[in-house]
């Protein structure tokens, strides 16, 4: 009777502690460039990333009657300290799943914590392709386009026949990844070698004026494709002359402020991942109506990938019904589908990168407007684009 009593009691342990654990937060670490030179793009996300979890759960903050507990982390845009970022967070703060990190080198640094401590990373807004490619690990989802994405869309703008580019872009794993995925990505135009800057650039002289040499005697139609975040404006190379010999400047999408300086250049054509105004679904009306009612302006680029994470973990935890083992966080996200500012994604099982569309755009330079207004020529769908499965595993 005893030995009874004693498996009676154990079981009654056993259950009330999975009843406790189902009754306790699900806590969610956002990982995130809170300051340093990436701060604009991480303080944006996190705006996205809480209006995110207030739509998907329609204000409750709450799923399968488990309150959401959101843990911010700064990484301030260094490889080092985001990963003892992320790794406090899952250790100390015993993180269930964590988001973010704005830059890729980040990003880069904390896949390895995400696989040590077995937890969902869900990369959001981090792009390069080795991400979701050979650094990438079974732990590691992106809700955020990645180098690919980002690559075939602006080749779609800018592939033509008699074009000849060449590139300007940072010197770090955002700028390498990108352009080797846009030479992948073009067939038809003629492609130059271009210029990888340090990230702290602001003198852009003496690496355009050596773009400035190799395209100026070459016929037809001359691109100088820019791919830049952050801090410094590659556009200042406008003022080199670049019309004196018919050399045009292209780039994606990009923050508000930053976009600015595209006023200047209309009729400029790229790819972006978004733009407010040009998306027609009903949660990114909701959003941009929420945004202007929060803030009095308009949600920018990364607000909307914050929100998009936000749905992605509310949609896998409704699907786990608020159970928050790995193993069934990983079941439900795979192959799952979700609706977003820029409408349907989802993620590819092989490696977990958010299939998404993308937008050509040709700048308006409108008066009622401070930046260049992407003006949509097409949107490119997510068939549309052949986005190679870089991982090895």
């Amino acid at each position: 009777m005893a030995l009874l009593a004693c498996l009676a009691l154990a079981g009654a342990l056993i259950a009330a502690a999975g009843a406790q654990a189902q009754t306790q937060d699900i806590r969610i670490a956002h990982v995130y460039s809170k300051t340093g030179p990436l701060e604009a793009y991480g303080k944006q996300t996190q705006t996205g990333f809480m209006m995110g979890l207030d739509y998907a759960t329609g204000g409750t903050m709450t799923v399968a009657g488990r309150k959401l507990t959101v843990i911010e982390r700064d990484d301030q845009g260094k490889p080092d300290v985001g990963k003892s970022q992320l790794a406090a967070a899952y250790g100390d703060d015993k993180a269930d799943i964590a988001v973010g990190p704005s830059s890729s080198g980040v990003a880069l640094a904390l896949l390895p914590v995400a696989e040590e401590y077995k937890r969902v990373l869900l990369v959001e807004p981090a792009v390069a392709d080795s991400i979701t490619g050979d650094k990438w690990n079974r732990y590691i989802f992106r809700t955020g386009r990645n180098s690919s994405q980002d690559a075939i869309a602006n080749a779609v703008a800018l592939d033509k026949p008699g074009v000849t580019i060449t590139t300007l872009a940072q010197d770090y794993a955002f700028g390498r990844d990108g352009v080797k995925a846009f030479k992948e990505s073009i067939k038809k135009a003629k492609l130059i070698d271009g210029e990888y800057l340090p990230t702290s650039t602001t003198d852009f002289t003496a690496g355009a004026q050596r773009l400035i040499d190799k395209l100026k005697d070459q016929p037809g139609r001359k691109i100088i494709w820019i791919l830049w975040a952050g801090a410094g404006n590659p556009f200042k190379i406008a003022d080199l002359d670049l019309k004196r010999h018919g050399i045009e400047i292209a780039t994606g999408g990009n923050i508000l402020p930053a976009m600015a300086a595209y006023k200047n250049f209309p009729g400029m054509e790229g790819a972006t991942y978004y733009y407010f105004g040009i998306p027609k679904n009903p949660v990114n009306e909701w959003l941009v109506a929420n945004h202007y009612k929060q803030f009095k302006t308009p949600p920018d680029f990364f607000t909307a990938g914050g929100m998009s994470a936000a749905i992605a973990v509310v949609e896998a935890l409704k699907k786990t019904q608020g159970a928050t083992a790995t193993d069934k966080l990983i079941a439900a996200m795979e192959g799952m589908a979700f609706e977003t500012p820029k409408g349907r994604m989802v993620f590819r099982k092989e490696d977990h990168q958010a299939m998404q569309s993308m937008y050509h755009f040709r700048i308006k330079a409108d008066p009622a407007f401070a930046w260049g207004v992407p003006e949509l020529v097409r949107e490119i769908k997510p068939d549309e684009m052949d986005v190679p499965i870089r991982n090895k595993r």
